[in-house]
């Protein structure tokens, strides 16, 4: 009999769902707009939605999972939102004061076809984006970062913290030059 997700250890489900890089797939952003409008329908508060993460960088390898930064102005906003998710098909992956982590396509026999983490901040919690638009404005950075995760990717497929702590370094380095960049 299989577990239930909740029941499996992180590295039970490391094993399920091991980390896949995929060449660039150009339906992501559709997949990103139509989970938005599902999103919005849920939703009654005026907040804003950004694709981020590698499947919004143009042209490089990622994992086919579709990540939205949801950016809230309040802290109490985060919690309602996520209670909202929640009761409409998202799991909570993780959850700190002003962070909350969400996931939708994860089944006990794998990936679903359309995979999404959503990652509810407050409005000044974006550095993804700033990352995100420096790749998408450096062309040659970007497939630095793609090299990085590639040569990761095989060596921590089925160890998720560890592969994105090996990122940890670049991630920080080009997030602050675009910050400075402003």
């Amino acid at each position: 009999m299989k577990k239930a997700l909740s029941e499996m250890t992180p590295e039970e489900l490391w094993q399920l769902f091991p980390i896949y890089l995929t060449e660039h797939k150009d339906h992501w952003e559709a997949w990103y707009n139509e989970e938005v409008k599902i999103l919005q329908s849920l939703l009654p508060y005026d907040i804003r939605f950004h694709h981020i993460g590698s499947t919004a960088i143009k042209g490089i390898f990622a994992k086919p999972i579709v990540d939205i930064l949801i950016s809230a102005d309040i802290q109490s906003e985060i919690r309602q939102i996520a209670e909202i998710l929640q009761k409409n098909g998202y799991i909570i992956m993780s959850s700190n004061e002003n962070r909350i982590s969400l996931n939708k396509g994860y089944t006990e026999d794998g990936f679903a076809e359309k995979v999404f983490h959503l990652h509810l901040r407050l409005k000044d919690d974006i550095n993804e984006i700033y990352f995100r638009d420096y790749l998408n404005a450096h062309q040659d950075i970007a497939k630095e970062y793609e090299k990085l995760k590639l040569k990761l990717w095989k060596k921590y497929e089925h160890n998720r913290d560890a592969y994105t702590n090996a990122k940890t370094e670049f991630v920080k380095k080009y997030t602050e030059l675009a910050k400075h960049s402003i």
